[in-house]
């Protein structure tokens, strides 16, 4: 195929790829902002409404879902201020930008979501050994629909964010608001087992419960911040992507030693690009630019860096 034909082929098919990539790096950045104000914002109204349905009511396991938002409170303030050092621009010092500020800020969400599980199971294993009564449960109730209501917006704001973004601060904000609206199912159970049947110790056994899962959430969030960290590559999916992109140029050979990472929006991939070994370096130069073209549209903000080698030769390369 001629490069001119490539180069008119390049609209058609360049936003193929995840659409986690279909927004620039200041858009990105601007919707995570607004998610991350949105969970500060849900996350205040909750506590006051659960506070007093605490007081009302007595229960543990409204005791449990409101210790949840008062963390859910601190881990959105990390995430808000994170998400803003994270969109500073790469500068003197670093030169890779400081998108390491929202995984780093998930590490501390793990932190949080493990302490109030701590917390909970000692609460709720005291109830289990001395049940005491619930009273005023109805407020509980209205307290809890008026919750889930909240959080299912917010969770579903973020969800689109998300898509959109592919930001793990969010993901992990959205985690713990995903694990509150079965927090808050869970404190309604218990409510009407304790009220209804009599089932004294329904209410701290749904509370161990919740613990057990708040500590399913801190580890999916340790583990996804960890990998980012850790500088584990892009899905494969988007590494076959980058392959598709770089194979289809006329000029292309073969491709080895793919590398790839993301640091908050911002995403880093290398290659090494084998070319006829005739050609000029001019040419090898320009044939790099519009294969790098090419899979910037496709992960708009990515920072591309191609090595040019020649068609043919040995060298020692990496094998994964």
């Amino acid at each position: 195929m001629p490069d001119r034909e490539w180069e008119e082929n390049k609209a058609g098919t360049a936003q193929t790829g995840d659409s986690s990539f279909a927004l620039d790096i200041e858009q990105a950045n601007r919707l995570k902002k607004r998610a991350a104000i949105a969970s500060v914002t849900v996350a205040t109204v909750l506590i006051a409404t659960k506070t007093v349905a605490w007081f009302a009511t007595g229960s543990v396991s409204m005791l449990s879902t409101m210790i949840d938002s008062f963390l859910d409170l601190a881990a959105s303030l990390i995430n808000l201020l994170a998400i803003r050092h994270a969109a500073i621009p790469a500068d003197k010092e670093h030169r890779f930008g400081h998108g390491k500020a929202e995984p780093l800020a998930g590490l501390g969400q793990a932190a949080f979501i493990g302490g109030s599980a701590l917390f909970l199971v000692v609460e709720a294993t005291q109830r289990l050994v001395h049940p005491q009564p619930v009273e005023n449960a109805t407020i509980g109730v209205l307290v809890m629909v008026f919750s889930i209501a909240v959080t299912s917006a917010l969770v579903l704001y973020q969800k689109w964010v998300i898509r959109r973004t592919a930001s793990i601060a969010i993901g992990a904000d959205s985690l713990h608001y995903l694990s509150d609206l079965l927090v808050n199912l869970g404190v309604i159970l218990a409510l009407v087992l304790v009220t209804q049947l009599g089932w004294a110790r329904a209410d701290p056994l749904i509370a161990l419960a919740v613990a057990l899962f708040i500590v399913y959430s801190a580890w999916e969030v340790l583990q996804t911040s960890l990998n980012l960290l850790m500088d584990r590559e892009l899905p494969v999916a988007d590494r076959e992507r980058i392959e598709e992109l770089a194979r289809s140029h006329p000029g292309v050979r073969n491709l080895h030693d793919l590398r790839t990472r993301s640091s908050g929006t911002q995403v880093f991939i290398q290659l090494h690009l084998e070319m006829e070994p005739q050609i000029s370096l001019s040419e090898a130069h320009r044939i790099s630019d519009q294969v790098m073209d090419r899979i910037e549209e496709s992960f708009p903000g990515a920072e591309v860096l191609i090595h040019e080698d020649p068609y043919g030769v040995d060298e020692k390369r990496q094998e994964f």
